[in-house]
């Protein structure tokens, strides 16, 4: 590939340089200015703490009872995580082992919730749910998180089907393999790296779903992310350290999770697979 080396390009390619530069370097800049003050004793007016403690983390942890908030968290991610590739995975190995008339439009309908803004379907979807008993409670609070959690995990998951062989799948029946049988024996192994990707995502995306967990959730199903709100936004007075550990603790806690499905796939493998789906 030939570059172009005039004045022009070379400013251009500075630019944006430069642009990337001060977006990260401002990113860092909030990230360490939360975390510090999250063990600041006192900070004012001065470019350090005046001294350094943990206190603000153990009364984050009462104050907002955040051993209850991070129980509920997890218990509504790995709900989701469950029915999500249990259902996502037979559904994207149906839609890519089988045609049939309107397949594009069912596959669009599955990357609808993905592409507009959650609070489009979000209000209406939880308004059914109060009409039907669920709002504020633990399994609303599911269900809202799998409409588009469901479609991210089908999304991915179909690329990974395609690529194994269907012949691999007939020798099996051929030699007596069962339908159970053949996903445990064959189709396990070939996708679990594709299944790990997806769930891990999900189980971040989740965790970091704001809004539409803010619309359904009562006092006793609120996940880290709306109690992390409500701490900053409620009424009365609260020490700024100890909201900012509270950040810290969600930060923390989505980033370890991130970085774990960052180990089993990239973002650019993902995009690559998407656009490999749409050309066929």
């Amino acid at each position: 590939m030939i570059r172009d080396q005039g004045l022009a390009s070379k400013l251009w390619r500075f630019a944006v340089w430069a642009l990337a530069g001060l977006f990260v370097l401002n990113l860092i800049g909030v990230i360490a200015a939360v975390v510090m003050n999250s063990f600041a004793r006192r900070w004012l007016g001065t470019w350090l703490p005046a001294g350094w403690t943990t206190r603000w983390y153990f009364d984050a942890w009462s104050e907002f009872q955040l051993s209850s908030v991070v129980l509920v968290t997890f218990q509504v991610v790995f709900a989701v995580v469950l029915i999500s590739g249990m259902i996502g995975v037979i559904t994207a190995y149906a839609l890519a082992r089988r045609d049939f008339p309107g397949k594009r439009a069912v596959i669009l309908l599955f990357l609808l919730p993905l592409l507009i803004p959650p609070l489009t379907y979000g209000i209406p979807l939880a308004t059914v749910l109060y009409q039907i008993g669920l709002g504020g409670s633990f399994w609303g609070v599911v269900l809202i998180n799998l409409v588009p959690s469901l479609p991210f995990v089908i999304l991915v998951m179909i690329p990974f089907i395609e690529q194994i062989d269907p012949r691999i799948e007939a020798a099996a029946r051929v030699f007596g393999a069962g339908t159970g049988s053949l996903f445990l024996r064959i189709l396990l192994p070939l996708l679990l790296p594709g299944m790990l990707a997806a769930l891990l995502l999900v189980l971040v995306r989740t965790i970091a779903m704001f809004e539409l967990t803010f619309l359904i959730a009562g006092p006793t199903s609120q996940t880290l992310v709306v109690a992390l709100y409500y701490a900053v936004f409620a009424s009365g007075v609260r020490a700024s350290q100890s909201i900012d550990a509270m950040a810290v603790v969600y930060m923390v806690t989505t980033l370890f999770w991130l970085v774990l499905a960052l180990q089993f796939v990239s973002p650019t493998q993902i995009v690559a697979r998407a656009k490999q789906q749409q050309a066929s």
